[in-house]
């Protein structure tokens, strides 16, 4: 079974349509920072956490199947990247438009890392059942 396919099967059907919109706004949107000088290191940082967030978690699937466990590598990469995009959003070097782009990553990707605190609390907790998001 894919990873898709275990989405599909196991979770309820809006967190399709969130992996998504977590996608675009966690990914895709803020790789357009690299148009202004004073974000384009943020954007690597985006860029690096993504290339490691899906090898992490497409590993992860191989290795252990869809478990709660598979949160871990945005927690990884994306609690420091959120300490970065904090402060970045803060910096009177950044403009509004980067900051809006930011800003918008920025709370996608907390969202996201509320489930995937969540999801490893309850798998070192000794929950093994696959995670479906409607139980949160």
């Amino acid at each position: 079974m894919t990873f898709e396919e275990a989405v599909a099967t196991h979770a309820p059907a809006w967190v399709g349509i969130w992996l998504d919109i977590l996608f675009f706004s966690a990914i895709v949107l803020p790789l357009s920072l690299v148009i202004w000088r004073a974000t384009r290191l943020t954007a690597l940082f985006v860029f690096i956490a993504a290339v490691f967030n899906v090898v992490g978690v497409m590993t992860l699937y191989q290795q252990l199947g869809y478990v709660r466990l598979l949160g871990l590598p945005h927690i990884i990469a994306w609690t420091p990247l959120v300490i970065h995009l904090w402060f970045k959003m803060k910096s009177p070097d950044v403009s509004a438009i980067p900051r809006v782009i930011i800003g918008i990553a920025f709370a996608t990707i907390m969202i996201s890392l509320a489930f995937d605190y969540v999801d490893l609390i309850r798998y070192i907790a000794g929950e093994r059942t696959p995670p479906s998001m409607a139980t949160l």
